[in-house]
């Protein structure tokens, strides 16, 4: 087992993207694999991170896709749940930037049915930080178990929180009623300026962190999209500009800045503890590749991150 292992838990849903059909009365889906911990994990792996996905996977037509796709990526799926639960869905609309708006079919699916035994059979004795959020962090009946395992795997490994607020499925009153918990546990809190807006509406974002240092997150980053990234430790400020891309949607763009953060604190030997010894500017430089990452995820359909040597190529290319 690598010492530089990210263990990521969560949810791994369909997202279907609407194509056009041979008949005016009938819509064609394409489906790819999504959900915003799973891209994490993909986006990893495909970096180079050694990553494993505690997941629970329905053995429906979904649920295989699911696998094939994780598997395809280098995605550890050892500890994953067969689950006897059908798959999330998510149906993506897309606006004219690319901004996908969804509507979920996610009632008793197997996403959210995580128990504390399951997840005492996992062993994170190799992994230096575990990432979670979304809504596996607040769905019932599995999301009271998940915070019971973060709170365990503290003592030993970097906690990294995105709250990816879904106020379809689940009122931001619930987020915010935990929020502050989450931070107690969490390390890193990385959030797009969609979520702040929805936890703390109207507040302006150096505000909002200093909430959520006090709190207990030593890291907060707002990704802003076009607008770059605000990165702030323990209090102290960074401003992270977007790479320019070509934009065909926006779909996992967040998540693959936050596994281009955690893959570049880990290829430098800061994940594994409290980020004590974690610079500004070194966090700068992992926003920074974070925002190429995301980049080139937003360059393509749907939630599909780059491979290492991908990156290298936009990087040579002058990221455009």
């Amino acid at each position: 087992m690598s010492a530089r292992q990210i263990t990521v838990l969560g949810e791994c849903v369909a997202d279907a993207f609407a194509t056009p059909a041979s008949a005016s009365n009938e819509l064609a889906l394409r489906v790819l694999s999504g959900g915003g911990p799973a891209n994490t994990a993909v986006a990893l792996a495909r970096l180079g991170t050694p990553a494993r996905f505690l997941a629970r996977l329905s053995g429906d037509v979904f649920g295989r896709l699911f696998r094939a796709h994780l598997e395809a990526s280098g995605v550890d799926l050892s500890s994953a749940v067969e689950a006897a639960e059908p798959s999330t869905l998510a149906v993506a609309e897309l606006d004219a930037q690319g901004q996908a708006v969804f509507s979920f079919h996610a009632q008793n699916t197997a996403d959210w049915q995580w128990t504390a035994e399951e997840l005492a059979r996992v062993d994170l004795s190799g992994s230096v930080c575990v990432h979670t959020g979304s809504l596996a962090l607040v769905r019932r009946p599995g999301a009271a178990a998940v915070e019971d395992f973060l709170a365990a795997a503290a003592p030993r490994a970097t906690i990294s929180i995105d709250p990816n607020v879904r106020p379809l499925l689940v009122h931001p009153d619930a987020y915010r009623a935990r929020l502050a918990h989450w931070c107690g546990l969490a390390d890193v809190l990385r959030l797009s300026g969609d979520d702040l807006e929805l936890l703390l509406p109207g507040t302006p974002p150096e505000q909002a962190c200093d909430i959520w240092h006090a709190a207990g997150a030593r890291l907060v980053v707002i990704t802003r999209g076009a607008d770059g990234a605000l990165a702030s430790l323990d209090g102290a400020r960074v401003r992270v500009p977007a790479v320019a891309a070509r934009v065909v949607d926006t779909v996992g763009a967040g998540d693959s800045f936050t596994a281009g953060l955690l893959h570049h604190l880990g290829a430098h030997g800061r994940l594994g503890g409290r980020l004590t010894d974690l610079r500004l500017d070194e966090v700068a430089e992992a926003c920074a590749f974070g925002a190429q990452v995301a980049a080139l995820t937003c360059s393509v359909t749907g939630p599909n991150p780059p491979y290492a040597d991908q990156l290298v190529q936009f990087a040579a290319a002058g990221g455009a």
